[in-house]
């Protein structure tokens, strides 16, 4: 259906007319437009969030095995033989065993 516009004199159709006839379709292609934004930015925040979790991931692994790396080494230098080996190369020597005291239980 083609609809032309002339005066009114002439017999045309008012613009009014044709504008109240468009705007349904006008409000639903507006509706549309929104939606499709809102679904294009959601889509683009997960997207975003996945990036930034994979990240973070990778970030706590790395710190992950730092901190067993940290606790060996911490162990290693509490050992007694090594803290003793330490002790011997430093001068210090062992107290006379009569210098121990022993608490009672």
């Amino acid at each position: 259906m083609s609809v032309v516009v002339e005066p009114r004199s002439r017999g045309g159709v008012p613009l009014s007319v044709i504008l109240f006839d468009l705007l349904p379709a006008a409000l639903v292609v507006a509706l549309l437009v929104v939606v499709g934004i809102v679904h294009v930015t959601s889509r683009v925040l997960v997207v975003n969030l996945g990036y930034e979790l994979s990240k973070l991931d990778g970030r706590a692994t790395d710190l992950e095995r730092r901190n067993s790396e940290l606790s060996v080494e911490l162990a290693t230098l509490k050992s007694p033989s090594r803290l003793e080996a330490w002790a011997k190369k430093n001068g210090l020597v062992a107290p006379p065993s009569s210098a121990v005291l022993h608490p009672k239980r």
